[in-house]
């Protein structure tokens, strides 16, 4: 959860979180210079003690999870911190590296990876970590190739092994074993929820991310009564927290009065996530948020023919190959190729642990369909007692599991 108040642990790793981000942050004021030509001519700013003037290749994402859930999807992170608790609260932090979805169409070199996870290190030692991983990557990342300049392809080029040990050296002390942890779901937990202060948080269900007025207006009447925040999840949804007792009825209320009560909203939309695309991102070439919840409905429809109704199912559609949706660990992945044409994904992890894998190319939605109805109707009849759906995928043979991200494409 998005909500520190949730437990004294969560409250500890945001603290965490809150040190790492403000120790990355650049140190510099370079928007205060101002430059002639390639002479600067006012500013005394040094050159920034870490980044240096050149900063890092390309972005670099840094995310933190704690079992069980994953709604961060720290898999798809550059640099996953998975919390580890003890008897005293927070140990530390197991270390996945090498996370990114971006990918681009009839490029083979180009392709999603799932972090890999390292080791482990205590609290105390999470700041140096975090200095030497970046710094392998500000050192060997690739600055000529912009597709390939993400740490991915710097980890699969010099090896995973290679990377670790670099970190070890620059970090001054090796990685601990990694210690068990399991994650069992990565998407947001519906209903009231108690924190230790006597409060109380709800999520709110907004699909696709999309606040429309009837939202907007909901929320407006939320924030005349509530004394808390308002937090954002990575699922696109608002989590009302720090909610007295007193409040919840009124709140209740509001939800009600504009429809909002999360049962309303089927199992599948609940799981499904979608990137803007048109008409907002300049990179789409399809639709996608506007788009995905009339297929959703068409894809309820085949679930309740198979009596799938309630089955959780993950959904990501982004209107192009660049995954802002995290489409390639969805167990149904849709990226986009041309207005109303998609390449559809099966297989990924419900939890975000698997990557999953292209059946069909630049298909239109009665073919979607047709291969949903298909393969959902097989796992109807098919599957195991607690099976997922992309575990099902791959047991019955439809298709083959991507074991690391530099196989994705074969």
């Amino acid at each position: 959860t998005v909500d520190p108040q949730a437990s004294a642990f969560h409250a500890e790793v945001a603290a965490t979180a809150k040190r790492v981000s403000d120790h990355v942050i650049p140190k510099t004021r370079a928007y205060h210079e101002i430059w002639y030509g390639d002479a600067r001519v006012a500013g005394s700013e040094p050159e920034e003690p870490f980044y240096g003037r050149t900063y890092m290749p390309r972005k670099f994402k840094i995310g933190f999870a704690l079992p069980p859930s994953n709604d961060i999807d720290v898999y798809a992170q550059d640099v996953g911190y998975i919390a580890i608790g003890g008897p005293d609260g927070l140990d530390g932090f197991n270390v996945a590296i090498g996370g990114s979805m971006g990918r681009t169409d009839q490029a083979p070199g180009t392709y999603p990876r799932l972090a890999s996870v390292i080791g482990f290190v205590p609290t105390e030692r999470l700041l140096a970590c975090t200095d030497a991983v970046m710094a392998v990557q500000r050192d060997y990342g690739d600055r000529k190739d912009r597709q390939h300049a993400r740490f991915k392809y710097t980890i699969d080029d010099k090896g995973l092994n290679w990377i670790k040990a670099e970190i070890e050296r620059r970090m001054g002390a090796p990685f601990e074993d990694a210690r068990a942890f399991a994650f069992t779901s990565n998407g947001d937990s519906y209903g009231w929820n108690a924190t230790p202060d006597g409060r109380h948080h709800r999520t709110v269900f907004i699909e696709n991310g999309r606040l429309d007025l009837k939202l907007l207006d909901a929320l407006r009447d939320i924030a005349r009564i509530h004394r808390g925040t308002l937090r954002l999840t990575p699922n696109q949804n608002v989590i009302i927290a720090g909610v007295a007792e007193d409040d919840r009825a009124g709140i209740d209320a509001v939800l009600a009065g504009h429809g909002l009560e999360a049962d309303r909203v089927s199992t599948l939309r609940r799981n499904a996530i979608a990137c803007v695309a048109f008409p907002t991102c300049g990179l789409a070439m399809a639709e996608s948020e506007r788009y995905l919840p009339s297929l959703l409905g068409r894809v309820e429809a085949i679930l309740a023919r198979h009596g799938l109704s309630g089955e959780p199912i993950t959904v990501r559609m982004s209107g192009c190959p660049n995954g802002c949706s995290r489409p390639y660990i969805a167990e149904i992945g849709l990226t986009g190729r041309a207005p109303g044409k998609y390449n559809l994904y099966l297989g990924g992890g419900f939890h975000g642990q698997r990557l999953n894998r292209m059946v069909r190319e630049n298909i239109g939605e009665p073919v979607i369909l047709e291969v949903l109805d298909d393969v959902l109707g097989r796992y109807a009849q098919d599957r195991l007692p607690g099976e997922r759906f992309g575990d099902f995928t791959i047991r019955a043979g439809i298709v083959r599991e991507v074991t690391e991200g530099r196989f994705f494409n074969d």
